[in-house]
C-alpha cells in the first residue's frame, strides 16, 4: 500500500508541476462556464425554473459540472500526445502500479477542475449567488468525482486509439447529449415529458440535481441519495474500466 501510494503521489507530483507551469490552461479552462454565468445567467433572473431555489442556485451547479464534463472528457489528449513522444513506452518499462499511473492523472485533473469550481462560484457570488456554505462544499466534491470518472474513461478511450482526430469525434458525440439530457443549463422539469423520462436514463443527471438539492440545502432527500449512489457506482466503473485498459496498454 505504502508503495502504491507512493507511485500515485510521484505521478501526480510529475503532472501537478507540468499543470502549475501552465498559466493558460489553469485560467482559460474555467473561461466558457464564466462566459455562461456572466451572459446566460441574468437572462434567467426572475424567470419559474421548475425548481426550488433562485436562477442562480439553479444555474451555477450545472456550470458547475459542466466544467467537469468537458474538461475531463478532453483529458485524453494528453496521453495522445505522450504516446506519439514515447512518454507512455518509458513508463511501460517502470514496476510502477498501472492504477497509479491512472490515479495520479486524474487526481491532477481533478485538483484542476476542482480550482476553477472554485474560481467560478467566486465569480457567481459577486454576481448575487448565495448558498450555504456546506452546499457549496458538496458541489465542489461532485466537480471532483465527476472529474474522476469522465478521466478515467477519456484517458482509457485515448490508449485505445491512435490519433487525435479518431478521439475528438467519440467525445464530441457523448460529451454534447450528455449535457443537453442531464439538465445542466435548466431543470429537466421544464422539458416535455418524453423528454425528462428520456433524462433519466443519463446518469449525470442525478449529480445535477444533487449539487442543485445541496445548494438549496437539501441534505437527506432523495435526489442527493439518487446522485450520491450514482456518483459511487460511476467512478468503481469508470476506475476499473481505466485500470483494465492501462494495463492491457502496457502503459
Amino acid at each position: 500500500m505504502s508503495a502504491f501510494l507512493s507511485d500515485t503521489a510521484l505521478i501526480f507530483g510529475r503532472y501537478a508541476r507540468q499543470t502549475l507551469r501552465s498559466k493558460f490552461q489553469i485560467l482559460f479552462g474555467v473561461l466558457m462556464p464564466l462566459l455562461y454565468l456572466l451572459f446566460f445567467g441574468p437572462l434567467l433572473t426572475d424567470l419559474p425554473l421548475g425548481s426550488r431555489g433562485d436562477s442562480w442556485q439553479v444555474l451555477v451547479p450545472g456550470l458547475l459540472l459542466q466544467l467537469g464534463l468537458f474538461g475531463a472528457s478532453y483529458s485524453g489528449f494528453a496521453i495522445i500526445i505522450e504516446k506519439q513522444f514515447g512518454v507512455v513506452e518509458r513508463m511501460r518499462v517502470t514496476p510502477v502500479s498501472r492504477l497509479a499511473l491512472l490515479l495520479g492523472r486524474v487526481l491532477r485533473d481533478a485538483a484542476l477542475f476542482v480550482f476553477q469550481a472554485v474560481l467560478l462560484v467566486l465569480a457567481a457570488v459577486v454576481m448575487g449567488l448565495r448558498a450555504p456554505l456546506a452546499g457549496i462544499l458538496i458541489g465542489f466534491a461532485f466537480v471532483g468525482v465527476l472529474t474522476v470518472v469522465l478521466a478515467s474513461l477519456s484517458y482509457a478511450l485515448a490508449l485505445l486509439v491512435s490519433k487525435p482526430h479518431e478521439f475528438g469525434p467519440v467525445i464530441n458525440a457523448v460529451s454534447m447529449p450528455s449535457m443537453l439530457l442531464s439538465g445542466l443549463m435548466l431543470p429537466m422539469a421544464l422539458a416535455p415529458g418524453w423528454l425528462d423520462v428520456l433524462s433519466h436514463f443519463m446518469p449525470f443527471r442525478y449529480l445535477v440535481d444533487a449539487v442543485r438539492a445541496a445548494y438549496v440545502g437539501e441534505y437527506a432527500g432523495t435526489a442527493m441519495l439518487y446522485g450520491v449512489l450514482m456518483a459511487a457506482a460511476l467512478t468503481l466503473v469508470a476506475v476499473t474500466v481505466g485500470t483494465r485498459v492501462f494495463r492491457r496498454a502496457g502503459a
